[in-house]
Order: C-alpha cells, then structure tokens, then sequence
C-alpha cells in the first residue's frame, strides 16, 4: 500500500525575531516522524513560510503545536508587514502529497480547525478545498478585511468565522484568527525558450495561462480593450486551466523563461502543459529547450510524465519508476541547466527514510550469503516472497519483449497493460520480502518481554500471540500476491513472443514455489495461535490457495511445452 503523506505550509505572522520563528519551527518539528522541509522567513512581509512533511496524524499534530507556540509567542496588535494577514498564524494548507485524496485532507483540515478553535479559542475560518460554503473557497474571501477588521467582522451576520465564533475579546485580540484549508499541489516550473525576448516569452504565457490576455478591439496590441457592461477589461482565457504564467528575462542564464505556477495539477499536469507551451512557442518561431523545476514535485507528477511520453512513443510503460522518471527528465529537458537530482526534487525521494539492512537493497551475492548465515532470517518466508517478485518479474519482461515486438506494434498497448500489472505485483512482493523478516523478529522480541509479576507475563503471552498472527497473516499475504501472477505469466505463455515462452514458464515454476513456500509459513506459525478457530481459518485458506497455485502451474506448463 503506497505511504501515507501529506504536505502543510503554514504562514506565521513574523519574519524578523529568529529565536520567535526558530520557536514555532521547533515546536513543530517536536512531532516525530516529521521532515522539515523549508523555512522562508521575509523582512519586509514580516511572515514566515514553513514547509514540513510526514504521514497525516503526524501532520495535523505538528501542524496544531505550530499554531500554538504561534499563539503564545505572536502579538497581532504589535504586527506590521506588506503582505495581507488576518492572524499569528495566518493560513495553514494541508496538501495531498501521495497515497491520500484532496477530500481526505480536507476533512482533516477542517477537523485541525475545529481543534485549533476549541483548544485555543481561535477562530477560525476554512477555505480552498475545506471551505464550509462556496464563497470561502477564495482566499481573500476568508481573509478580507484583515487582522485589523477582524473585531468588527465577527459581529456582522454572515461573517462569522467556522468555528470559535464568540464576542472579539481581548484573547481574539492578541491572537487573531487562522485560515485553515486544503488544497492540491502547486508546481512552480520555467520553461526555457531559444530567445532573449520578454515579449515574446510573455506572448506565449499569456496563450496558455487560464487568464489569458486582455480582448482588444483591433489586432494591435496597442489597441483599446474590450469591456463589458460594468466597465470591466474582458478577458480572451488562455488553454491551460489552473495555471498563471508571465515572461521573464534571466540574466544568469541568459535567456527568456516562461514561468508558471500549475495551481491544479489534476486538471493541468505537468507534461501537458509542457506540450502546451512548446505548441505556442512554435507558433511564435520559438522553441523551448529545456524544463526548469523550482522547490519540489511529487513523484507521481514525474510518473505521468514519464508514462505519457512512453505511450505518445507507443511503448510500454511497465517498467520501473526510476526508468519512467529517466523517460520524463528527458522528455522534458529538466537537466538542460544543471543535473535532475530526484533526492532534491522529489518530496518522497527527499524525505525519505534510509532505512538500514533492508534485504531487497541487498545484492543478489550478498542476499544470498546472508540467507546461508546462521542468523535465522532472512528465512523460508522471504525467500518465498522473493521468488514471487521473480515470477512477476519474469512476466513482466515477457509482456515489454512482446510490445517491443517488430510486426506487433498494433498490440503494444495491451502488452504494455500487462506488463504495468506484473511492476504492481513485483512491488508488493518485494515489499513483503522484507515484510516477513520484519514478523518473525517481532516475535522475537516479544518473547524478550520481561515476565517477573503476572501483570507482565500477561502482557507477554499477549505480545506473541499478536505477533503470532501477524507472522501467520504475512505469508498469506505472500500467497496471495504469488498467486496473482498466474493470469499474467499464463496470458504471455499464450500470446506473448514466442521466444520467450520458456521465462513465462520458468515464471510460473518460481509463482507455484512462492505459494507453497509461503504456505508453510502460514502453517508454522499458526500451530503457535491459542485461537486454534482463526488458525485453522489461515491453514484452511492457505491450502485452498495451493492448490489453485499447483493446477495454474500444470495448465501453464503444459502451454509452454506444446510450443517448444
């Protein structure tokens, strides 16, 4: 199952006092499991911009501790600066980085704002993907009026806040409000163009930008613009929606950028509004030689990327993340001036635990050694995993020889399918490779428990029992993973290149040996579980499975040996 992350960007009402803002940063990366990502303190704004990672309850915890420190260390009768804020902590977006939807976030927004105001007594106000009515979706809506029009606000129907609406006292004073939403994720992204032309690097953003440009009466430029009934410039809307865009000139590289910020990825990804600006910078005689990312991306956003350009090429897209992401950097240019560093670029690659002795980062030599030690695991059950992750790989090679096939360009697409279904399970067997050794030291470390007074012995016969059955459920889960790579090695045995037939043979030998491996697993360990019902449910549901496994087995086998 893909992890679980959530991005959060605070923005504090104070840029200027270090040991004020180095406060709030500490209080929030408190939290652990939380990865600090950036801190942008402003002079002249007078606010400060955090950015911070992690798995969503670890989020919204930071998130509050920030707002807290912020209550106690902010003073909004004493703030000053440049840019439009209502509060100490004046907006707090939780943003779906991977494994989580907008709407998931958003509710976990507009919870994090009820607990701000029920805690803290600061109202607070919900927008963007959160908003409690149409209206305080906009920013500015939620927002307008200020810190300094707060007092009055809150007394006018209609305007007051979400939640923690009272009297303004000397608390809400101090305070202010907070605006508290959920949004999707902004890539901030240049678009390096063959010219040295800011006019003509704005043409072309104001072609694809969602505002487009102002409609004038005549062709000219320089001719009147349109208005409507009220007086107001009518707008011709640009092809990208979601986007803002204006041309610049940067002296250190020396040439003209199309410069975007993609408010909506979903409706504007990456890649699509690269092909856009190329597009519009042809019309205009330009071209545009490379892509430039500012901050971060998430992984996903590069994936389909790198999978667009893989089908506009018609080939097949099941192969690893890390050759689609070489794909997307190429397609795009994104190493034109200086290297693509993914573990600079991508939130996931950036935040990513280095987690220490995982066997799948072993090699092959070395895994192999370490399962011949005298430590007992990597045992059975990993091996049985592994051998998994074979068979689905060997199916998956299968499937791209197949699209990739001189004379089977017109089947491409279903081998590349195939092919994505066999990474999907090579995955998740990898995973359960280092899975399973993980339940077998639990239960080691269970029976480490201390057990002198009978309030401990009963909490150690409780802690092995429950790593019994996590021990027990793992392998199954192996099972059932092996076992999902028979329809693909049976479909390439039958359709896939005939010179290949042999590996989605030897793909099926290794799937049977991965579930029957597994199955002793499964049958080991649950001779350990008191609940003999729940054990004998596993085994039961474990030989069902195997012997499924063994006759997919034979039917394949048999396909492979009549084509030989």
């Amino acid at each position: 199952m893909e992890r679980q992350l959530i991005e959060c960007v605070p923005n504090f009402s104070e840029g200027r006092d270090k040991s004020v803002i180095n406060n709030i940063v500490d209080a929030i990366s408190s939290v652990a499991g939380i990865s600090m990502l950036d801190v942008d303190p402003g002079e002249a704004t007078n606010r400060t911009v955090v950015t911070f990672v992690g798995q969503p309850d670890d989020v919204v915890e930071a998130a509050f501790r920030g707002v807290k420190r912020a209550q106690e260390l902010i003073d909004m009768r004493q703030h000053h600066g440049a840019h439009p804020r209502i509060g100490a902590t004046d907006v707090l977006p939780l943003i779906p980085v991977s494994g989580i939807t907008l709407e998931e976030c958003a509710e976990l927004a507009r919870k994090l704002a009820q607990r701000i105001a029920d805690e803290l007594s600061i109202p607070t106000y919900c927008y963007e993907a959160a908003a409690l009515t149409p209206e305080r979706k906009n920013l500015a809506v939620c927002r307008e009026g200020e810190y300094e029009g707060l007092g009055k606000r809150v007394t006018v129907e209609g305007q007051a806040p979400d939640f923690g609406d009272r009297p303004y006292d000397e608390m809400m004073a101090r305070s202010g409000a907070t605006v508290v939403g959920a949004r999707d994720f902004l890539i901030a992204v240049n678009y390096n163009l063959n010219t040295t032309s800011t006019r003509r690097a704005n043409a072309i953003a104001f072609d694809v930008r969602e505002k487009g440009r102002p409609m004038r009466q005549g062709p000219k430029v320089t001719d009147k613009p349109v208005l409507d009934a009220d007086g107001n410039v009518v707008m011709q809307p640009g092809t990208l929606p979601g986007t803002k865009a204006i041309g610049w000139f940067i002296d250190e590289y020396g040439i003209a950028q199309v410069s975007m910020n993609i408010t909506d990825i979903n409706r504007t990804p990456l890649h699509v509004a690269f092909d856009e600006v190329c597009r519009a910078a042809d019309a205009r005689g330009v071209r545009v030689t490379g892509t430039e990312i500012v901050g971060l991306v998430p992984r996903r956003t590069l994936i389909e990327a790198g999978k667009y350009f893989l089908r506009k090429q018609q080939r097949s897209v099941g192969i690893s993340d890390d050759e689609i992401i070489r794909i997307a950097v190429q397609s795009m240019g994104l190493d034109q001036l200086r290297p693509f560093k993914a573990e600079e670029k991508v939130i996931e690659d950036m935040i990513a635990e280095k987690e220490s002795n995982r066997l799948i980062d072993m090699s092959c030599r070395d895994f192999a050694y370490e399962t011949a030690s005298e430590s007992p695991a990597p045992g059975g059950g990993s091996i049985s995993a592994y051998m998994g992750a074979l068979a689905a790989a060997l199916g998956a090679m299968v499937a791209n020889l197949s699209a990739h096939k001189p004379g089977w360009d017109e089947q491409w697409e279903r081998f590349s399918d195939a092919a994505e279904e066999g990474q999907a399970c090579l995955k998740q067997l990898l995973a359960l490779v280092d899975e399973d050794t993980a339940a077998f030291n639990r239960i080691m470390d269970a029976f480490k428990l201390p057990k002198g007074t009978d309030e401990e012995k009963a909490a150690r016969s409780a802690a092995i029992q429950a790593a019994t059955l996590y021990a027990t459920e793992v392998p199954l889960r192996t099972m059932k993973a092996a076992f999902a790579t028979f329809p693909l090695l049976r479909a390439m045995a039958q359709e896939g290149n005939p010179a290949s037939v042999s590996d989605a043979g030897v793909g099926a030998l290794a799937a049977r040996s991965a579930v029957l491996g597994a199955q002793l697993n499964v049958r080991i360990n649950a001779a350990g579980l008191k609940d003999r019902a729940k054990a004998e449910q596993l085994v039961a549901e474990a030989g069902e499975i195997a012997l499924n496994a063994i006759a997919a087995e034979t039917e394949i086998l048999e396909i492979v040996s009549a084509k030989i």
